[in-house]
């Protein structure tokens, strides 16, 4: 009997398989604000067991891309709503993925008075594009003030909060590719010299913060975690003592209890491999559900769920091009191939008219 399509259990939440879409930046939301092409696009994909959406930023200073969604005001609640009431009606979970770019931005794709920060002043090489000006290179971010960092805990915990009045099961918070809990993580983006500076120690303890902000709001049973260790998107190099930061990442994380943590492998589209013995010790070290993530098709999945190298399997960019990507795996159809020049392009064009199997 297949693992991977029989129910699960993720904290008190019954899932109705083991499959997770995987977050992904799709750039339809324009203004900023969840919108009817979304609640369509997320419709489309409800027989997964659980969506994790795309990046959602916790205030206008977390936008970095053009027409990502905000999770800060009242009609992007509003527009969520709308989402997660159509994802519950198809049988699938939504945990939405709180995510600040920090760095990664440009005032171009931000309203005015929002503010570019991150630990420390340092600029990440190369470029973003912008709706009206093209590619354009990475500016020089704000170091944070304490109360910077303060006010930015009481963001995440505030989006929390908004997400659970959208109807959202739960978030995810975005602690992978290079963005703002990454950029305190590594050591190559934070240069700081007080308390969130300089050893692991101080380096997680913003993460770890936000970790508990957010638990308070909505209980920890409810919060998920994304990490890329060995990932280098955005200017994040690799460094001698990876493997042992992220285990030690891993033990503060069983020791504040979120409901999961999800591990990205981008190997598969060019990024160095993230060793097995990291995803070994997350196992280990970690006794909350472990999601991997990363190249799967429905035969290593079921392989590894199997194996228990984890409980749950998020997969990214073939649900992104099969709205119907359950059925499809169950029965070994054939898949739709993604659109990449439609990736982040605005309009329905290679976002809802994936075609779904004839029925």
């Amino acid at each position: 009997m297949s693992i991977l399509f029989s129910p699960a259990n993720l904290g008190p939440l019954k899932l109705q398989n083991h499959l997770a879409m995987a977050p992904m930046t799709r750039s339809r939301a324009t203004g900023n604000i969840p919108n009817a092409l979304m609640v369509e696009y997320y419709k489309q994909r409800g027989t997964a067991g659980l969506i994790i959406t795309e990046g959602t930023s916790p205030s206008p200073n977390g936008l970095g891309y053009p027409r990502i969604p905000g999770i800060f005001s009242c009609a992007q609640t509003e527009g969520w709503k709308a989402i997660t009431g159509a994802v519950h009606r198809k049988g699938a979970k939504m945990f939405l993925q709180i995510m600040h770019c920090g760095r990664i931005a440009h005032p171009l794709n931000m309203p005015e008075g929002a503010r570019i920060i991150a630990p420390s002043a340092v600029a990440a090489s190369g470029e973003m594009y912008t709706d009206n000006d093209g590619m354009k290179p990475y500016p020089v971010p704000e170091a944070m003030s304490e109360e910077d960092i303060k006010i930015t805990v009481e963001e995440y915990a505030q989006a929390a909060r908004s997400a659970f009045t959208a109807g959202c099961d739960g978030i995810e918070l975005h602690g992978a590719n290079g963005y703002l809990i990454e950029q305190f993580i590594r050591s190559n983006t934070n240069l700081r010299t007080d308390g969130y500076g300089g050893a692991i120690e101080n380096r997680a303890r913003f993460m770890l913060e936000v970790v508990d902000a957010v638990s308070d709001a909505i209980g920890r049973e409810r919060v998920g975690i994304r990490l890329s260790p060995f990932g280098v998107f955005n200017d994040m190099p690799l460094y001698d003592t990876m493997e042992e930061e992220y285990g030690y990442l891993a033990r503060q994380l069983n020791a504040a209890r979120p409901a999961y943590i999800h591990l990205v492998d981008h190997s598969s589209m060019g990024a160095p491999t993230v060793p097995d013995s990291i995803k070994e010790t997350f196992r280990r070290e970690f006794d909350g559900t472990l999601l991997l993530s990363g190249g799967y098709n429905s035969d290593r999945a079921e392989s590894d769920l199997a194996a228990g190298k984890c409980d749950l399997i998020a997969v990214g960019r073939p649900f992104l091009a099969n709205p119907d990507l359950v059925e499809r795996w169950k029965t070994g159809a054939a898949l739709n191939e993604p659109d990449k020049d439609t990736f982040y392009s605005p309009g329905p064009k290679g976002y809802i008219d994936y075609p779904a199997l004839e029925g």
